[in-house]
């Protein structure tokens, strides 16, 4: 139904595999499935093949002919869709949207804007790639100029945050961060302004002591305070714990060797 180009390729059973699942992983897929005697198809192919090169490398659009290829039916079994044309979008390997029949030029625009990245959120993952670099004005510049493309970007927002508390500028930090909770990586940012503000306090019990110990930034010792004093209050020692480790990051050799002693207080 269509030549082979740079955004628009013909897809078989020896090579969807490569195309669109491994393809996926690198900028999204989108499969046309399509068939010679529907007529619905030869509507929609000439405009999806149309705004794939408007897109310039946006996504790559795969056709893919049910009749001659058995994935095709396959796909359609899997998307729950009886008839053609169908149309699947993929990133990072998995089927993520979908619509099935002719749709108008408008909406296939639509629906490839919610499934490539946007201008801001590409400005985020080069100024991450800097940040990484550890050129943190050069990853600042970067996210503020994504949030002023898109205010409330999460990748933005949370790059800026990351920059903003290694900064010390915890207020900034959390105005950026709070909105997005509770995503983990927004938690993570939070829950270290929490343990770094326990700093302040003017200790008056042992797991006031123990926050303290944490804010210094000896997580261990803090932890083994906190346990200590687990039966006496474990409301807040759990809390306090649960601060600490996501302060921390899952990751983290501590968190991994204190999880299961908070976990067998628990239970």
């Amino acid at each position: 139904m269509s030549a082979t180009t740079e955004h628009v390729i013909d897809v078989t059973d020896d090579t969807f595999e490569q195309v669109v699942i491994e393809g996926s992983k690198a900028r999204p897929v989108v499969v046309d499935m399509w068939a010679s005697w529907c007529a619905p198809c030869r509507t929609l192919g000439p405009i999806l093949e149309k705004v794939a090169a408007e897109r310039a490398g946006a996504f790559t659009l795969a056709k893919l002919d049910i009749d001659a290829n058995a994935v095709g039916n396959a796909l359609l079994q899997a998307v729950k869709s009886q008839g053609i044309p169908t149309v699947v979008a993929f990133r990072d390997g998995q089927p993520v949207s979908m619509f099935i029949g002719a749709y108008p030029e408008e909406e296939v625009n639509k629906f490839v804007d919610e499934l490539v990245p946007s201008e801001a959120e590409l400005e985020a993952e080069e100024a991450q790639v800097v940040e990484e670099a550890g050129d943190l004005d050069g990853a600042e510049a970067g996210y503020r100029e994504a949030l002023e493309k898109e205010p409330g970007n999460h990748d933005a927002s949370i790059g800026l945050a990351r920059i903003l508390l290694a900064r010390g500028e915890d207020e900034a930090a959390l105005a950026l961060a709070e909105p997005l909770l509770p995503d983990p990586e927004a938690e993570h940012i939070v829950a270290q302004v929490r343990v770094r503000g326990w700093g302040q306090l003017t200790p008056s019990d042992p797991l006031e002591q123990a926050k303290v110990t944490a804010a210094q930034g000896r997580p261990q010792e803090a932890l083994d305070a906190m346990l200590s004093v687990f039966d006496s209050d474990p409301d807040a020692a759990r809390q306090a714990m649960v601060d600490v480790f996501t302060a921390l990051g899952p990751e983290d050799p501590v968190v991994v060797a204190y999880r299961p002693k908070l976990a067998a207080r628990l239970f």
